[in-house]
């Protein structure tokens, strides 16, 4: 089995109202086509780790971190945050990434369609059926020509979805993506949306605080503990197997 990820002794730290936050990701390896999910409470620190995992945090310090997408070259994402590889990292997180905000995170001056083709555009790939056809998948070829302020907040978030699939990502990063929405709402697009990525072979992680319908979807699950150290002042969240 190919690992896509492997992190290890990762740290990112901030500093909130005077008060500390370390997050830590001790070792966590997850392999190609694998479904994950993080979950904790608000506040532990997944998107931190999902925006790690994305290529748009920098760790504060890390022993090693190093992406191997199944369709592409594989990178030592450590090296090139020391060495300051800013195009390349975000060449790789155009190129092999697709991130599914809890916002949804569309442009709302753009029509569904345009919004889908982005990702497509900004790396030159042909115009094809890819839109058309992920679009029918998820329910929304008839609101392609719409803003996205006129779609329900459910299409909305099958819009992301599509765009963050367009350009056929080796791993689709989501954050809480159905927490706006109703549980019959979201288990329905998750339901979608698993189909589409196991069809796809594309990794899946994503952040939840929803356990139960974590466990319905049979994901591997990352678990987070927290602890207060050093005289009270730092809040340390660990996410591990």
């Amino acid at each position: 089995m190919t690992i896509v990820y492997r992190l290890k002794n990762v740290v990112k730290e901030r500093l909130i109202d005077g008060v500390g936050f370390r997050l830590m990701v001790p070792d966590i390896q997850i392999s190609a086509k694998e479904n994950i999910a993080l979950i904790g409470h608000s506040g532990c620190g997944k998107s931190t780790l999902l925006d790690i995992l994305a290529l748009i945090s920098k760790p504060d310090s890390l022993d090693q971190m190093s992406l191997h997408p199944v369709d592409g070259d594989s990178h030592d994402v450590a090296k090139l945050w020391e060495q300051d590889k800013q195009s390349m990292l975000s060449q790789i997180r155009k190129q092999h990434i697709g991130y599914v905000l809890q916002s949804g995170g569309l442009l709302p001056y753009l029509t569904v369609r345009e919004n889908i083709e982005l990702p497509r555009k900004l790396l030159n790939l042909p115009d094809d059926d890819s839109i058309k056809s992920i679009s029918r998948v998820l329910g929304i070829d008839r609101q392609l020509d719409k803003l996205p302020g006129l779609l329900s907040a459910g299409e909305r978030q099958r819009a992301s979805f599509a765009r963050a699939l367009s350009h056929r990502p080796s791993i689709l990063i989501a954050d809480e993506p159905t927490a706006a929405l109703d549980p019959i709402t979201a288990q329905k697009i998750m339901a979608v949306v698993m189909e589409v990525i196991r069809g796809l072979n594309i990794t899946l992680i994503t952040a939840s605080h929803d356990w139960a319908g974590v466990y319905k979807m049979e994901l591997r699950t990352l678990k987070q503990e927290s602890e207060v150290i050093e005289d009270g002042n730092v809040y340390q969240s660990r996410f591990c197997d």
